[in-house]
């Protein structure tokens, strides 16, 4: 395991280097941001200042290395229009961000796995079929359109749920009454009205999640059923329930987890959407408020920090998987 471990993070450490490199080069293609940080009132000289105020007069290869050593010291970058550590402004957005993705992840497994599990055992009945059609539904319906109708029906014509940002907030140790509730990192799903604001977001990021754990647990429960141990669990005598949740359920686990695990990234990654459409103050809208007016420090330290929350999870996807399945060997033998 040890051996493992090291291994992995030697190869995490050449993934964000080429990834870095990757990144750098393309944002320094997308534009000039002086262009839109500067008035273009400003003379000759003034731009000249605040482009070497910005250290933008420098070679590209020259901005590469500086942010690198700054990075190795955990600086990455100033942004142009906060003037504020990059690091800094993301980390202040990354809770609003992790809940709703966690809290997504949450309602595509809660309602994934039941209507899934449902659909494998009985593939003929009407609710099955009516279970797979809705989620193709779920896989075809544009993210913004749903979450437009969300606001429309919930919020607009209903009037059960606000439709825009993120409510009131509560630390962990305010919610258990240690310290003021509004010390600390700041979490809605800790009060009421938080999750009455989370409810229409989190339901729309869930909704291709769920399509994909139903689809996923219905062809792993098809598989299942036709092992051998499973017909000899049913010749011995055991309940349709044991068999079910002791030899089924334990058995289609490993791929939802890998999947779901893996999926639980892209989710992080790729909230940008959701969190412009419901006002949600996340990493996703601080992103798209940064490209707007190429703040490139900012999207740098973004896209830095998707690559090591991709690779941590797909270490702990892959320790999980082990787990739940002994055969599945770590360490490779002879390397």
């Amino acid at each position: 395991m040890t051996v493992y471990l090291v291994r992995r993070l030697i190869q995490a450490l050449f993934v964000v280097l080429a990834m870095s490199v990757i990144v750098f080069v393309g944002v320094f293609a997308i534009g000039d941001p002086v262009e839109i940080l500067i008035s273009p009132d400003a003379d000759q000289l003034e731009r000249e200042r605040a482009v070497a105020a910005l250290g933008l007069d420098l070679p590209l290869w020259h901005q590469y290395l500086v942010f690198l050593g700054n990075a190795l010291q955990g600086d990455l970058g100033r942004s142009f229009v906060f003037n504020e550590p990059a690091l800094k402004l993301i980390l202040q957005r990354m809770p609003a961000t992790l809940e709703l993705a966690f809290g997504a992840m949450f309602i595509s497994i809660l309602v994934g796995l039941p209507l899934g599990l449902y659909a494998g055992l009985r593939p003929n009945s009407p609710a099955s079929k009516t279970i797979m059609a809705g989620s193709i539904l779920g896989f075809s319906l544009p993210t913004f359109w749903v979450g437009l109708m969300l606001i429309m029906v919930f919020a607009v014509q209903l009037g059960w749920l606000p439709s825009t940002g993120r409510g009131e907030t509560c630390s962990v140790l305010g919610f258990l009454g240690v310290q003021p509730c509004g010390a600390g990192l700041q979490w809605s799903f800790l009060t009421v009205d938080g999750l009455a604001h989370m409810a229409m977001p989190a339901l729309n990021l869930a909704l291709f999640k769920i399509s994909l754990v139903i689809r996923l647990t219905r062809a792993g429960v098809r598989e299942t059923m036709l092992m051998d141990y499973v017909k000899f669990a049913r010749a011995k005598g055991l309940s349709p329930a044991r068999v079910t949740f002791v030899h089924v359920f334990k058995n289609i686990l490993i791929p939802v987890v890998t999947v779901v695990g893996l999926e639980l990234g892209s989710t992080i990654a790729f909230s940008v959407v959701t969190e412009s459409v419901f006002a949600w103050p996340g990493m996703g809208k601080l992103i798209i408020d940064s490209i707007n007016v190429l703040d490139r420090p900012v999207i740098v330290a973004y896209l830095m920090i998707i690559v090591l929350m991709f690779i941590t999870i797909n270490l702990i996807v892959d320790l999980t998987y082990s787990m739940l399945d002994p055969r599945v060997r770590l360490e490779t033998k002879g390397a």
